[in-house]
Parts: C-alpha cells; structure tokens; sequence
C-alpha cells in the first residue's frame, strides 16, 4: 500500500471515529434536554429524600413539571410543605373527602392523563410507594414515554416492575451524612445471596446470552440496555453502585477490560 492510499485509508478512519464520537455526543445531549414530568404523592413519599430525586432525574432530564399532591391541611405533609419553594414544586390540594379513600390517587392520575395528551413531554417521574399508579404508569408507556419510578422497599412489586426504571430511595445516594440516612442505606447483597436470587439471575443470564459475540463475550453496556429494555432494573436496589460491581460479586461470569470497555460471558464450564 503506498503512502498516498495509507493516508487515505487514515484520513476514513479518522472521519469515521468523528462521525460516531458526534452521534454519541448529540444522543447524549439530546437526552439531557428530555421534557420530565415530576408527579409526587406526597401522602406516600418522604420529603428528606427530594434533592436526591432531583439530581436522579436530572441524569434523565430535566423536570420542568414539578407536582406534589395531597391534603396540605394534615400536618403529616408539614416536612413536604418546608420544601415545596426551595424546589419549585407546584402544591396540588386534595381534600380527603371519603374517610379511607385515596382522593390523591385520583387527582394525580386525571393530572398525569392531562399532561399526556396537552405536553409535549418525553416522560414521567412517579414518586410513590403505592401501587394503585401501576394501570397508570402502563397507560403512560403505550404512548411510548418512559416512566422513572422512585418508592421506598414496601413498595409493591407490581408498580416496581410496571415502571420503565424504579430506583428504592433507600438506594439513592444522599449528600447529608446523618444517621437517618446510614440507617436507610441498601444494604449489599453478598454474591451467594444474588446467586439465590432466580428472577435477577434469569436476567443477566438472558441479557448476556442475547448480546454475545462468537465467542462468548458481551459488552457491559449492550448488557445494560438490554436489561432496560427487558425490564425494570437498578443495580443500586442490590447494594452496588454499578453493573460491573454486581457482575463482580456473582462468581459465575468471566469479566474482563480492554480500552476501558467491560466484557462479560457466562464461565465456561471445564
């Protein structure tokens, strides 16, 4: 090959590596500038964990509706009414008006079915650890937006699952070192405990099977989208920051990094 043609096979190469480092650039931005529609239930979330659910969702997007509902007469809701004008959340005021049924429940849905049809919104962020948003988040999804969910543990599983990615504030990394906030850390699972775990190792098993090459090996990235594809999944609900700490843990996958990309494949069996 001649000078000329080696110059010019670089000169491809180089224009290529451009054209892809620009498309990834402008998926990336164009996900950050992602209209978010913030709805909270503020009878079934606790206040102190707000700044943490703002900067999740602003990995997402940006929340330019920003919604907290409930009766703002109970005292219950003082700590949410603290805090609504620090963050810019819109009170929505929801008179119990049958003892023992949820009025909250509804507004928030009218709300949301409202925003659907008359924002031009990209998603939703649900902040509750009530089930009864499950039909909602599903109808949601038909129509093609994504819906971040954020509960603590006793959420039901059904709204957990129904979400495009649901995120335990118990797992959420906090900037305030109290004890109320070491107390409610997740705890990490050790590997025998995610091994025991059949649902999870269902699911990394199929989303590496679904994403190797000839040899066996699967990038943790295509892994990863996978996984948000399948189901709803967040490494930080098990106690691990990341997907490759998780992997790590469970003895039973090859890992291995090559020009800071991650590869994993089941073991082969000897």
């Amino acid at each position: 090959m001649g000078f000329d043609e080696a110059f010019s096979e670089f000169g491809d190469i180089r224009l290529l590596s451009k054209l892809v480092g620009n498309a990834y650039n402008n998926k990336i931005q164009q996900q950050s500038k992602l209209k978010i529609a913030l709805l909270i239930d503020a009878d079934n979330a606790p206040a102190s964990r707000i700044n943490a659910i703002l900067s999740e969702i602003a990995k997402y997007g940006v929340a330019n509706v920003r919604r907290a509902y409930g009766n703002w007469k109970s005292s219950g809701l003082k700590p949410w009414e603290n805090c609504l004008h620090e963050y810019a959340i819109r009170p929505v005021q929801q008179f119990d008006y049958t003892k023992g049924k949820n009025a909250t429940d509804a507004a928030m849905i009218i709300d949301a079915m409202d925003l659907l049809y008359t924002q031009d919104l990209d998603a939703f962020a649900i902040v509750s650890s009530d089930c009864d948003f499950t039909p909602l988040v599903m109808r949601i999804l038909t129509n093609g937006l994504k819906v971040y969910g954020f509960g603590e543990k006793k959420t039901p599983s059904p709204f957990v699952h129904a979400c495009s990615t649901f995120l335990y504030l118990e797992s959420i990394t906090q900037n305030i070192d109290s004890e109320e906030s070491k107390a409610a850390a997740t705890v990490k699972k050790t590997g025998q405990e995610l091994k025991q775990d059949s649902q999870l190792m269902n699911l990394l098993r199929s989303a590496v099977s679904s994403t190797e090459d000839d040899n066996g090996w699967s990038s943790l990235s295509a892994i990863g989208s996978h996984i948000r594809n399948q189901a709803s999944f967040e490494s930080r609900n098990y106690g691990y920051d990341k997907l490759s700490g998780l992997f790590e843990a469970i003895d039973l996958f090859e890992i291995k990094r090559s020009n800071k990309t991650i590869y994993v494949r089941n073991k082969q069996k000897k």
